[in-house]
C-alpha cells in the first residue's frame, strides 16, 4: 500500500471540535454548500460531481461512484474515510493531535494499493491531493461548521 501525506497543520480549533466536525460526513456538505459561490470554477464543477449523506461521500468516478464512508474513528484523534466499492484497497485518513486547550494539529493521508504502472502516472497528483487536503483542514471553520 502507497502513502500520500499531508505535512503537519495547525488548526486554531481545540482537538473535540475538530474531531466532531471531520468524523461527520453531513457536516462537510452543509459548508460547501453554504461556501459554493466562493469556490473557484473548477471547484465549483467537481462539487456536482460530489454527494454527502450521514453515512458518506459519493464521488462520481471514470469508474463508477465512489462512496467513501467512515469506517473507523477513535475520538478524538483519529477519522478514516474508505471506499467500499473500489477494485482497489483506498482510504483517507485524518490524524489529529491536541497541541493545547485550542489548537490542533492535523495530517491528511491517502492510502492506496496502486499496481506498479499506475505509480509514477498518479503518485503525484495524490500527493498533490494530500497536500491539499491538509491545507484545507487548517482553514476550515469549525466553530460554525
Amino acid at each position: 500500500m502507497q502513502h500520500y501525506k499531508s505535512d503537519r497543520h495547525e488548526i486554531n480549533y481545540d482537538i473535540n471540535t475538530v474531531y466532531s466536525k471531520l468524523s461527520n460526513p453531513d457536516v462537510l456538505r452543509q459548508q460547501l454548500e453554504k461556501n459554493a459561490d466562493n469556490l473557484p470554477p473548477e471547484a465549483k464543477e467537481n462539487l456536482s460531481k460530489v454527494q454527502f449523506t450521514s453515512e458518506g461521500i459519493s464521488i462520481e468516478s471514470p469508474m463508477g461512484p465512489l462512496v467513501l464512508g467512515v469506517t473507523e474513528s477513535v475520538e478524538p484523534t483519529r477519522v478514516v474515510y474508505a471506499a467500499a466499492n473500489m477494485p482497489i484497497n483506498f482510504n483517507l485518513s485524518i490524524e489529529l493531535e491536541a497541541i493545547d486547550e485550542a489548537r490542533t494539529a492535523a495530517v491528511a493521508q491517502i492510502n492506496i494499493d496502486l499496481p506498479f504502472m499506475l505509480r509514477a502516472v498518479v503518485g503525484g497528483q495524490l500527493g498533490d491531493a494530500a497536500s491539499q487536503l491538509g491545507k484545507m483542514l487548517a482553514v476550515l471553520p469549525y466553530d460554525t461548521l
